[in-house]
């Protein structure tokens, strides 16, 4: 019975398609398998000298360093961003989260990865919003990738940021530079930690969030996000 009724409210009430607006069929969550086939994937993880990878390079040594989607103001990637970052969907970030593990899974760099670490946001931007992206991305990932658990209390961000928009690569840097603070090391030493972000641009948020990390003894650190713009 619970079937049928769905089935009759999805016939008059279909869900939609995010990116399209068409509806979705059974199975399909969100976006319709033709939008996110569409979505310009980088293959980034395929080279070990990609652009992402770049933004580190002379800085701190990472294992791995890519992104899944190019990001392009107007684009679909732009307003799925837009859509579990301000419009309070953090469901769609998970399932996004999902796309990515499933997208670089073959990769070797990746399949040693132990520990997943979102980027974190200021406590008081995360009570606004109810909801860290960064860390619902990770919970997609981790969904895929069994027994890589999510961990949100050994990188805290201590002041919030001003707004990166319109900066220079280095006034970017100096923003977030000594914003972030490591709790719990111990949990992190001797591990490979995912650092996970939805875009990278400059990469200095998530160079400031490596440069706490690579203190931890032993440890090894790779970045991956969901777009590169």
């Amino acid at each position: 019975m619970p079937t049928i009724w769905s089935d009759l409210l999805h016939l008059f009430f279909p869900k939609l398609c995010i990116t399209c607006k068409c509806p979705l069929i059974h199975e399909e969550e969100h976006i319709c398998l033709t939008c996110l086939c569409d979505l310009p994937q980088t293959n980034f993880w395929e080279e070990n000298d990609n652009p992402v990878a770049q933004l580190f390079t002379g800085k701190v040594d990472v294992v791995n360093a890519s992104a899944v989607y190019f990001y392009e103001k107007g684009s679909k990637v732009q307003q799925i961003v837009h859509l579990f970052k301000y419009h309070d969907n953090k469901k769609l970030a998970y399932i996004f989260g999902r796309h990515m593990a499933l997208a670089v899974q073959s990769c070797t760099a990746y399949q040693s990865v132990e520990i997943l670490i979102p980027v974190p946001l200021h406590a008081k931007k995360e009570r606004k919003r109810g909801y860290n992206q960064s860390e619902w991305l990770c919970r997609g990932i981790a969904s895929v990738w069994e027994r890589r658990p999510v961990i949100t209390n050994a990188l805290t961000r201590i002041s919030a940021s001003k707004t990166q928009t319109n900066k220079s690569i280095y006034d970017r840097w100096l923003n977030v530079h000594e914003i972030f603070t490591l709790q719990n090391k111990q949990v992190l030493e001797g591990k490979h930690i995912l650092l996970v972000d939805d875009v990278i641009t400059s990469g200095s948020t998530l160079l400031a969030c490596a440069e706490i990390l690579i203190t931890v003894p032993d440890v090894r650190i790779s970045v991956l996000t969901l777009a590169a713009s």
